[in-house]
């Protein structure tokens, strides 16, 4: 039976990872992005090379109309949604309090927790049994290094992680994974040798490495309400 996943976010970094190794584990992938065409093609073309089935879809999460018209869709072409990867996020311009006004604000919380409370609610209008995996952050555990704004959207959605892992149990799983600073090609040099330095493992995490995370939580049946944290020892709790 087809499997079906949608990835938010799903066209480069950690979510270009996360819908390769969804789709080598024999799930149909939607790929979800906002403004990057050129990067949401080429993961499907990642996907189709080796011999994956993928689609390309754009909504921004943080506009109703659009994640439902773009849920629709993904319902249209698979007839199905049995797994939620809400990664899409931003950082935002500035990461000092002080220089944060609010539309940059609630730009962030509307995209990296209202975004993720509203495509949930689209998803979980047709999937009847399923998981759902929030890609969260170490920020949301410390605070971080990025802004009020980041670390208050993602301690959000951890918390929401928690809500829903209780209010959709059993037939919807529910848990998340809070990165420390991964590779994804947007950390300049300086600022990864940096973060490695804070890091007991001395380096910043790989994509795929994040991926191997998300996958552990959807295969395991009996994770509900799980946070990991993997982020080489930065924070231990």
């Amino acid at each position: 039976m087809e499997r079906v996943a949608l990835v938010t976010g799903g066209d480069r970094g950690i979510g270009r990872a996360i819908s390769l190794a969804l789709a080598k584990r024999g799930y149909s992938v939607a790929i979800n992005y906002r403004k990057n065409e050129d990067k949401a093609e080429e993961t499907k073309k990642m996907i189709d090379e080796i011999g994956g089935r993928a689609i390309t879809i754009k909504f921004d999460v943080s506009k109703r109309d659009e994640v439902r018209e773009g849920v629709k869709r993904i319902m249209d072409e698979f007839g199905r949604i049995d797994v939620l990867i809400n990664n899409a996020g931003i950082l935002g311009k500035h990461s000092k309090f002080d220089e944060i006004d609010d539309n940059e604000w609630d730009e962030v919380l509307d995209t990296n927790l209202k975004g993720a409370f509203i495509v949930t609610q689209e998803v979980t209008k047709y999937m009847k049994n399923g998981k759902i995996v929030n890609i969260a952050s170490i920020a949301g555990r410390n605070g971080g290094t990025v802004g009020v704004h980041y670390a208050a959207s993602k301690a959000g959605l951890i918390g929401l992680t928690f809500a829903l892992a209780s209010q959709l149990a059993p037939n919807i799983l529910v848990n998340g994974v809070a990165p420390g600073p991964v590779d994804t090609g947007l950390l300049s040099e300086e600022k990864k040798k940096e973060l490695s330095k804070l890091t007991p493992l001395g380096r910043v995490a790989k994509p795929d490495e994040i991926a191997h995370a998300v996958i552990f939580l959807l295969e395991n049946d009996y994770l509900n309400g799980t946070i990991i944290d993997i982020n080489g020892g930065r924070y231990m709790h």
